[in-house]
């Protein structure tokens, strides 16, 4: 039986209250987490507080950026150790992790590392009044103590997208990861400990949010800022605790991201596009499309394509070969995926592919596998088109025009993501203008440039992250203002 401990100013922290942490794949107990109650939080932050008064606090760009080198290749040297956590806190198709979640988890402190080592600050030279010359500079200096609350779907680069720019600008972090995925962030603190990044700079405290962990870190008057990925209804009872002390908030939160096809798209790979985007990980991706516009004169041809296309993906464990279409997280969010499957049949839907669970084998029977779902001939109105749902499903809807789609993709709450697909290059960039969103693809999906902005518009978040704009948060621009 594994046990996951807290990871508190070096050291892995036991506690007396344990909870279990169960195999999506067939609901098996793969370990104890040892769960953190205010003492642990309270040693956390103190520990994370030292730290920055001490050797982390003092040192240079150079030699941070060094160990953030260090952290990276650290992960990639232990790549299968981090690779097997993840599979089996997720159940996510092996191939997409060993693409995405580990790669891209060791490559965020690199990334963050170079930008903070090349990235300038502002100066400008004035004449003073008495007729003589100023100049003033800007300075950055750290945050201070970041609470880092993670999200289940990509545990580790969800994770290390935050912790790596934090620590790149000098801060030190309290990861508090989601109490269904405690591995790879348990994990990372033997790596921290292994290259040398000092102690209380990095920590872990796990549990859950109400009265434990996550509500003892946001309401801690030591914490300086917190970051957060996760569903709306969370970010803000984060932000309310965070008001109190008015401390800065970085939330990418949730979506309802609308996919749109034109007919003049390539239609090939316009159906390949919107596969992923709505089945990969399961459907448990904040940028996932849950509803799908297509111009009429290719709809029906395109909802034959996407069905095909859904009932080829190959449902499974991890490392079965070929596997496209693992098990959703958890038997919580089991329920609720299929109490959208039974609301959208309640409502009148037409059940183009799916709307049930899989006929698995074995220990698998106990998983937590639901089938891709496609439906159609919804109102805009109904549930499974208004609401957040994080499975693999999607409403296919038809439009006749632009201005159509752009009004149907901006009714909601909601403002992450969407994915267009079109040939016709004014169509596209009257398209991104004009769609309420924080991250617009075009004839793309899920494709990032780490330099470039992240985050969602409305109800889905609060701030921007990625290359310059993650200094903004985790560091405080100081003017110096000099009078020769």
């Amino acid at each position: 039986m594994k046990h996951f401990l807290n990871f508190i100013n070096g050291d892995f922290v036991a506690t007396d209250k344990t909870f279990e942490n169960r195999a999506p794949v067939n609901n098996q107990v793969i370990g104890l987490v040892h769960e953190a109650g205010q003492a642990e939080v309270d040693a956390a932050v103190k520990a994370a507080r030292a730290a920055l008064k001490g050797e982390w606090g003092q040192m240079s760009v150079v030699k941070r950026v060094e160990l953030l080198y260090a952290v990276a290749d650290e992960i990639n040297r232990r790549f299968d150790d981090f690779l097997a956590a993840e599979l089996a806190d997720t159940g996510k198709p092996r191939s997409l992790a060993s693409h995405i979640d580990i790669p891209r988890g060791a490559a965020n402190f690199k990334v963050f590392a170079d930008i903070v080592k090349n990235v300038p600050t502002e100066s400008f030279q004035m004449a003073t009044p008495d007729g003589g010359t100023a100049v003033s500079y800007g300075v950055r200096s750290p945050l201070g103590v970041v609470a880092v609350i993670c999200p289940w779907n990509l545990p580790l680069l969800l994770m290390t997208w935050k912790v790596g720019p934090a620590l790149a600008c000098g801060n030190t972090v309290i990861v508090k990861p989601s109490e269904e995925t405690p591995a790879t962030a348990t994990l990372l603190g033997e790596v921290m400990k292994k290259v040398g990044i000092p102690d209380g700079v990095y920590n872990v405290v796990h549990g859950f949010g109400p009265n434990s962990a996550g509500e003892f870190l946001t309401k801690h008057p030591g914490v300086n800022g917190i970051t957060f990925t996760g569903e709306t209804r969370t970010g803000e009872t984060i932000m309310a605790a965070a008001a109190k002390g008015v401390r800065p908030v970085s939330f990418e939160l949730g979506g309802k991201n609308a996919g749109i096809v034109f007919a003049d798209a390539d239609f090939d790979k316009a159906v390949a596009g919107i596969t992923r985007s709505c089945f990969e990980n399961c459907g448990q991706v904040c940028l996932g499309t849950e509803r799908v516009y297509v111009q009429r004169p290719i709809f029906d041809r395109f909802v034959a394509a996407l069905k095909e296309k859904a009932e080829g993906l190959k449902v499974g464990p991890s490392d079965m070969p070929g596997v496209g279409l693992g098990p959703l997280i958890s038997a919580e969010h089991k329920q609720k995926v299929l109490g959208y499957y039974a609301k959208a049949k309640a409502e009148g839907a037409m059940v183009v592919t799916g709307g049930g669970v899989p006929d698995m084998q074995g220990e698998f029977a106990n998983g937590h596998f639901v089938q891709a779902t496609i439906w159609t001939g919804l109102p805009e109105t109904a549930s499974v088109v208004r609401e957040e749902i994080f499975g693999p499903c999607c409403h296919i809807a038809p439009f006749d025009t632009e201005a159509e789609v752009i009004a149907m993709a901006n009714a909601t709450d909601y403002g992450l993501a969407t994915t267009i697909w079109t040939q016709d290059l004014g169509r596209a960039h009257r398209m991104a203008n004009a769609i309420e969103v924080g991250l617009c693809w075009i004839n793309s999906w899920f494709l990032r440039d780490l330099r470039t902005a992240f985050g969602g518009a409305k109800g889905s978040g609060i701030g921007r992250e990625g290359g310059v704009h993650s200094l903004e948060f985790y560091t405080e621009l100081r003017n110096v203002m000099i009078k020769y």
